[in-house]
This record gives C-alpha cells, structure tokens and sequence, in this order.
C-alpha cells in the first residue's frame, strides 16, 4: 500500500506539538544561561577578533572560556578551535589525567567506537593507553540496559583513578544517560571513592537538559564544537571543562607541560565560536524538535525508534532501527539526497579510522563533519540501525526525511 508522505507528516507534526513547547521552554531557560553568562563577561566588540603565533595575551579567547566555564557551572574551562573533535577532546582528558599503573573505569560497558583503538581494547594503535600501562575495565549494564550498581560497587578499587560515563549511547541501541541518572550513579561512586575523578563524554548532550554534568557532580567534561555548543557555527574545536587542577592537566597535554592553556591563536573563527555559542540553546532545539519529529514519523511507518517520541531526552541522537543493511543504506542515501551540500553524492559503507565495522555516513553539511547540522550513520553491523542526529531547523529535518522515507520505502 502505497503512504501518502506528506500526509503522515502533517499529522505528526499537530501530534507532537506539545513536545515541541516543552523543548521551547528548556531552550529559553538555556538562553537566559547563556546569556547572562555573556553579559556577566562584559563581551564586547573587541573579544570578537582572532590572534595569531603563539596566541599570547588573546582575551578574546580567554573570555570565552571564562563563559564556557560559567555555562558549565565548572572551576575553568580550555575551548580550542585546534581540539579536531570530541574524540580528541577526550583523548586530552584521560592521556592528561592518567599515568601509567592507574586504572579507568567504564561503568556503561564498551565505550563508543572511537574511544576503542584508544583506550588499547580494540585495534593495534601506537600510544594507546594500553601502551602507556594504564589498566582498563568495564562494568557491562544489566539486561534491561541499566548501570550494575552492585557490579560497579565490586569494581572500584584502590587503583581506579578515572570513571568514564557517556551521556549518549553512541552506536549502542539504549537510552543516553540523563542528569538525575548521572547524578545518582557520581553520588554512589564518589560515596565509594571520594579521590576517583568522574570524567563525562558530554558529546550531543549539551543544552538538551537544564543542568549540565558538572552540576551533577562531575569533575571534568568534554565536547565537540561541531556539535551543540557551536550552534552550527563553529567550524572546528573542542572544549574540556572541570575543576581547575584537571583541565590545567588536559591544557598540558594539548600544548606541553609548563605552556597548557597560555598558547593558542584563534586565527579567524574567534566570533563564530562566541555567536555559535550564543546561538546553541536554539539550534539544540530545533535539533530535538526534528528528532522527536522522526520519532513518530519513523515510528508510524512501522520501524522500532529510539527514544520514543514522548520519552524524555538527554541527547540529539534519533535511532531508527532499519532491520537491513539495504534499508540502513537507503536511509542515508535519502537524506544525503534532502542536504543542501553533495546531494549528489551517494552514501557506501566504508572502513573509518577508530571503528571496528564499516560505516555509513550521511552528512551534506556546511562544515565537514558537523553532526549539529543534519547527520546519520551507523555501523554495518545488527541491529541494522542508523543514528540521526542535528538538525540546523525543523523543517528542514522534515524535508530530509522525507526525502529518506521515500528511498526506504521507494516511493
């Protein structure tokens, strides 16, 4: 039986309306944040501007981390265009916290893809953690996809140093961790091991919520600014966030001991970094908006969707279960079809360093890899499930997906 596109997307759109206002409510009381933060920096004209060599005396840059941390409730902040993604944010925090014979804790099982070859547990990468002497363990979640408290609590130890949470599940088919859950699981290990620093991959998890990890007791955070906290605008970066003693130890891990954060130009992308900021509360819910969109829009073509579309969210992340390598395929090739950028281009699954299975990828963004703007992907593997993520606005998630359902169900 043939679907009338355009029709279901008129009636999910009237049935998700009051989704959208409470994502319209959080976003303002983001923006007031951000806001505030900004005015409280005193950010005028000046700040705008870039630097270059060595980057010595950038205020520019320097309050713009200063509002980072004010956002982030956190001690200081270091945001650099030079970060190249949030992996390698991440890799700043644990390579700059932990020597060698410390243990890190991953209490939600195998961490994403990326973080693999990293951490020594998958692949043959030079300068691994592995390398280094550190020890890795997991604590796996419990069938129905919950953190193992008893199994967490046996875990920590005299040696374990770090505890790594992830806000989102990544290319894992289960819920993102959300901020009262993250702040339950901080407040049962810190009860364990006060001394134990409590690391959070927050990527697609910024100003989806009203707190952020460090509010939840965290001690150190870490993200992309291609995803929500440069607002679309910012063309490359990262930012680590925490106490004062760990970023200093990430800043000497991203330039060297004894220089950290005191170096660094910011060249020409200084006022989109500081704009995009500004900008991310919006832009994070038009995110949210198209996701909860392809929630029911998916959902009534009769595909498994994740989180359903009423759920609460912690994440930009949609997962829409394909069943089939053919479908996931489809997915991403219609949706490269609906981008503004290479729709001509047509999506293959390919190797990708840092991933244990070939992946598909669709992106027709302005900045290359920007999962803000309007992404999906996954990896060829079961369930045969793609990962949407951002969305610059609603409507034109709507347009890409329907242009994706028309591949799928060839229409």
């Amino acid at each position: 039986m043939k679907v009338n596109l355009e029709a279901l997307a008129k009636e999910v759109e009237i049935k998700i309306e009051p989704v959208y206002r409470l994502i319209d409510e959080r976003a303002l009381e983001n923006h007031i944040k951000v806001l505030a933060s900004f005015q409280s920096a005193r950010v005028s004209e000046f700040h705008l501007k870039g630097s270059t060599g060595y980057g010595y005396g950038d205020t520019g840059r320097e309050t713009l981390e200063n509002i980072y941390a004010e956002i982030f409730r956190a001690e200081k902040a270091l945001v650099r265009s030079q970060i190249v993604s949030g992996t390698h944010a991440i890799a700043l925090c644990l390579y700059g916290v932990l020597r060698p014979g410390d243990e890190l804790l991953s209490v939600q099982g195998e961490p994403y893809d990326t973080l693999g070859e990293m951490i020594g547990i998958r692949g043959e990468a030079h300068g691994s953690l592995k390398d280094l002497g550190i020890v890795y363990r997991q604590v796996n979640l419990t069938g129905d996809g919950e953190v193992d408290f008893l199994a967490l609590g046996q875990s920590l130890s005299s040696r374990t140093r770090m505890v790594l949470l992830q806000r989102s599940a990544g290319y894992r088919w289960g819920a993102p961790l959300g901020i009262n859950k993250m702040r339950e699981i901080i407040i049962f290990i810190k009860g364990i091991k006060p001394d134990v620093v409590v690391f959070v991959d927050n990527c697609y998890g910024e100003f989806t919520e009203l707190e952020e990890p460090i509010e939840a007791g965290a001690d150190l955070v870490a993200g992309s600014l291609i995803k929500n906290p440069g607002g679309g605008l910012a063309p490359s970066g990262g930012y680590v966030a925490g106490k004062e003693m760990y970023v200093d130890m990430a800043a000497n891990r991203w330039s060297a001991p004894g220089i950290g954060a005191e170096v660094g130009p910011s060249g020409d992308s200084q006022r989109l970094l500081y704009q995009g900021l500004f900008l991310a509360p919006h832009v994070v819910s038009e995110a949210l908006k198209g996701a909860v969109f392809a929630s029911m829009f998916f959902e009534s073509l009769g595909f498994n969707v994740l989180p359903g579309y009423k759920d609460p969210r912690s994440d930009i992340v949609q997962g829409i279960m394909m069943g089939t390598p053919e479908k996931m395929l489809a997915f991403c090739r219609g949706l490269q079809k609906g981008s503004p950028v290479d729709s001509h281009v047509l999506p293959e699954a390919n190797p990708m360093p840092g991933y244990g299975d070939p992946v598909v990828m669709a992106a027709g963004t302005f900045i290359q890899g920007a999962s803000l703007e309007l992404s999906a992907d996954g990896p060829m593997r079961p369930p045969y499930a793609v990962y949407l993520q951002g969305g610059l606005s609603k409507e034109y998630v709507k347009l890409a997906l329907l242009s994706a359902a028309r591949e799928v169900l060839g229409c």
